[in-house]
Formats: structure tokens, sequence, C-alpha cells
């Protein structure tokens, strides 16, 4: 279980009942190139998951769907925490 501010409670396995998470989605047309920051800064952090990243990147690149700039609240919802 995880918490989202946006989804609310959300099932993740390995993820604390309370722990925050942040979602990033296909349709943010942002999203690609906040992964990719993410990316260089674990890639100079040593951490091995900067590798990972790839994979992820270019699955948010191939994505066919619309993509738009995202909104907050999600439109038609209102924070929960």
């Amino acid at each position: 279980m995880a918490m989202s501010r946006t989804y609310g409670k959300l099932e993740i396995p390995m993820i604390g009942e309370d722990e925050p998470v942040f979602i990033l989605r296909g349709q943010d047309i942002l999203a690609h190139s906040a992964i990719e920051m993410y990316r260089l800064l674990a890639e100079a952090h040593g951490c091995q998951v900067a590798q990972a990243l790839t994979g992820e990147i270019s699955c948010f690149r191939r994505w066919q769907g619309e993509r738009r700039l995202p909104s907050w609240p999600a439109q038609g919802r209102t924070e929960r925490i």
C-alpha cells in the first residue's frame, strides 16, 4: 500500500501503507524529461537504478496516447490528504 496525494491509497508491493509516492503518467508531456533528470542524478551518485531508468524513459517516449501538460489537482479530483 502507498499513498498518493492525487490517487489516494494504492496497493504497490514493498511500499509501506503511509509511504508517499509520486506518479508520472504516460500522458504527462513532462514525464520522460523528469525521469531523464532523475536518471542523471542517479547516475551521478553511482546508483544502479540509472540503467533501468533508460528503459522506462523509452517506454514513455514510445507511448502513443494523447499527451498534455499536467494539472493540479488532477481534473475532477480533490486533494485526499
